[in-house]
């Protein structure tokens, strides 16, 4: 098992990587968490106000396991259901244990920015490795869309995925190919009738390239494959 850190970091923006496939616009995420394991950014603006289950956020934590949360950082690193809320409001494009600290590995980067006239946040995991330092990326982001035009709180999830091709970190139970063990868990919870969790979640082999419920190769209220959409609508 590893040692949970306790600090947040947070590093100077370098050059993003060429990317293709379902992820669009990330050079528009420019903030960099510098290379780490289950550390977290300090809680950072959205440049809008989302309502989750009666209380408006301004602000989340950008987690470097592939999540994001909102009422603290989290440096879990084994995926576990996130149904019971346990983790309280939690957005999951994929929930495993990201190691960004070896040198085949990019790093994780996020902000606030305007796309297509609305407010937006996003998250670029691009390129990146799996406990501990293995030399296998996975690419995929997630996109909050600010829609207060509806009404005021109201956002949209978005999920975009490139190439899964680990599930899992050694320290889930792992092997050396980053598969088995306790594998990803891709979804959301902001309460307890509004959560969802994409099907092939904590299954072995199943969201990879090539698998059953394969991430690349699906969508959700989308035409485009590797692309799922999640409305949030009164909290």
């Amino acid at each position: 098992t590893k040692k949970l850190p306790l600090v947040c970091l947070l590093a100077a923006v370098v050059a993003a990587p060429v990317h293709a496939g379902a992820i669009h616009d990330a050079s528009l995420f420019t903030n960099v968490l510098g290379g780490n394991d289950d550390l977290s950014t300090e809680f950072v603006g959205l440049g809008f106000s989302a309502l989750i289950n009666g209380t408006t956020y301004s602000d989340t934590c950008v987690n470097n396991n592939g999540n994001i949360t909102f009422t603290g950082c989290l440096g879990t690193f084994t995926p576990a259901a996130i149904s019971t809320g346990g983790f309280g409001p939690i957005i999951a494009p994929f929930f495993a244990d990201v190691d960004t600290r070896a040198s085949s590995s990019d790093v994780v980067r996020y902000g606030a920015a305007t796309l297509g006239g609305r407010n937006v946040f996003g998250v670029n995991y691009i390129n990146v490795g799996v406990y501990s330092q293995l030399p296998i990326l996975n690419s995929f982001q997630l996109i909050l869309t600010d829609r207060s035009d509806i009404a005021a709180g109201d956002f949209d999830i978005q999920f975009n995925y490139d190439s899964i091709l680990w599930e899992t970190g050694q320290a889930s139970g792992g092997n050396s190919s980053g598969l088995g063990g306790t594998s990803a868990l891709a979804g959301y919870w902001t309460s307890a009738t509004s959560n969802a969790t994409l099907p092939g979640s904590l299954v072995n082999g199943a969201l990879i390239d090539g698998g059953p419920n394969a991430l690349i190769s699906n969508s959700l209220n989308s035409n485009v494959l590797g692309q799922y959409n999640f409305s949030v609508r009164g909290g």
